[in-house]
């Protein structure tokens, strides 16, 4: 049975396996270049969540074994693909005709990072070689020189040695290094934030920088908190000029979003993996789900449920080729699901919000006798969504 069927059928059993157990299960157990073995684990690897994946890397670092050091190669390419590169996996094994970068990454941008994994500095390591396989694939044009440089991701912390090595080379302006743990750090600072211009900020820095100032690092970390503390709030709190909260539910926050994605993956027919706080997407990154969460709003005279959607999940979606968004009103047994291209046609019609710089919409439904309603502006009439409303 295909290792990801066998998932599948048994979550359970394989929380308690280690990596290289997992690895025995796909095709014949031996990781070989363009193997049954390979593709089955980068496709589970594909559909795994982060904390899993996480945790596989430090079981490579802290467990060695024989075929660590190709699974870490494959997890780390992973982390890239979550990064929102566009991932070409490099070999485990090098042949003489064939590039032996152990990972391509690129952005739609053209900035390239030809990757490799070490999970030692215990031996010398050629930098000429990193060097060698990125002027190839200059000349071959599948990079360009001057927006891309190599990323060395390395496994131990104590790396003084090869940080000396690069330091100390002409090549130095064109090579970075990072920790797995600072890699894994950085994956999940990225599942924290929904805008794609905070995830570009993220990516770049892995690529070479000049830190005599560090400006530029410190407000990446402030901008990311800050929005994340404020979207946090806007969430939990909810607060609306149109349904008056009771004063006693205040204090209570709502977080179902992973029940509600998981009844999203059933009814899309496709796994849905973490992407950002409010949105999941497919493994192969061409479906995209952005899921909202509310309580009831209710007072004597008026009830319903109150989301806030903000400009940068709007530029997320619209990086997908089929997106959707969802409304998980009061629990993930009661969503609306509707395609992008339709609610996006609605924004206009909507209410919105600027405060401290910050604009977003207010997207606000009631339920009467099983009939959806979106409230628009006062201008526009109420529009009936009944028909998203989810029944499987």
């Amino acid at each position: 049975m295909p290792l990801l069927n066998l998932w599948k059928s048994q979550p359970a059993e394989f929380q308690t396996r280690a990596v290289q157990q997992i690895v025995a299960f796909a095709g014949d157990g031996k990781l070989r270049d363009e193997s049954s073995t390979c593709a089955e684990f980068r496709e589970f690897l594909d559909q795994i969540d982060s904390d899993t994946l996480i945790k596989y890397a430090d079981q490579c670092l802290e467990q060695p074994f024989p075929e660590s050091g190709f699974v870490l190669q494959d997890i780390v390419n992973q982390i890239g693909k979550r990064l929102g590169f566009e991932v070409e996996f490099g070999r485990y094994r090098g042949v003489p005709s064939l590039i032996g970068h152990d990972g391509l990454w690129t952005t739609k941008t053209g900035i390239a990072l030809v990757t490799e994994v070490k999970t030692t500095d215990a031996y010398q390591i050629s930098l000429e070689t990193s060097v060698s396989y990125r002027r190839r694939l200059i000349e071959q044009g599948k990079i360009s020189e001057t927006t891309s440089s190599i990323l060395y991701v390395v496994g131990r912390s104590g790396t003084d040695d090869f940080e000396s090595q690069v330091r100390g080379s002409r090549h130095a302006w064109d090579i970075r290094l990072i920790g797995v743990d600072a890699l894994a750090r950085l994956l999940k600072l990225r599942e924290s934030m929904d805008d794609p211009a905070i995830l570009e900020r993220v990516r770049s820095i892995l690529r070479p920088n000049e830190y005599t100032r560090v400006d530029g690092i410190i407000d990446l970390v402030f901008t990311t908190t800050n929005e994340a503390t404020k979207d946090e709030q806007l969430e939990s709190e909810g607060t609306d000029e149109g349904f008056p909260e009771d004063s006693a539910k205040k204090f209570t926050p709502v977080n179902f979003r992973p029940a509600c994605f998981g009844r999203l993956a059933k009814v899309l027919k496709t796994p849905l993996m973490k992407r950002s706080t409010a949105i999941h997407a497919s493994p192969d990154g061409k479906v995209g789900v952005y899921c909202g969460m509310s309580r009831l709003y209710q007072n004597p005279g008026n009830q319903g449920y109150w989301f806030a959607f903000h400009p940068g999940q709007r530029d997320a979606l619209a990086l997908y080729e089929k997106a959707y968004v969802a409304f998980a009103c009061g629990s993930e047994n009661a969503l609306l699901l509707i395609p992008f291209a339709t609610f996006d046609s609605w924004l206009p019609t909507l209410n919105q919000t600027v405060i401290e710089g910050r604009h977003y919409w207010h997207v606000k439904f009631e339920e009467t006798k099983g009939k959806w309603m979106n409230l628009a502006k006062a201008e526009f009439p109420r529009r009936n969504v009944t028909e998203f409303y989810v029944t499987e």
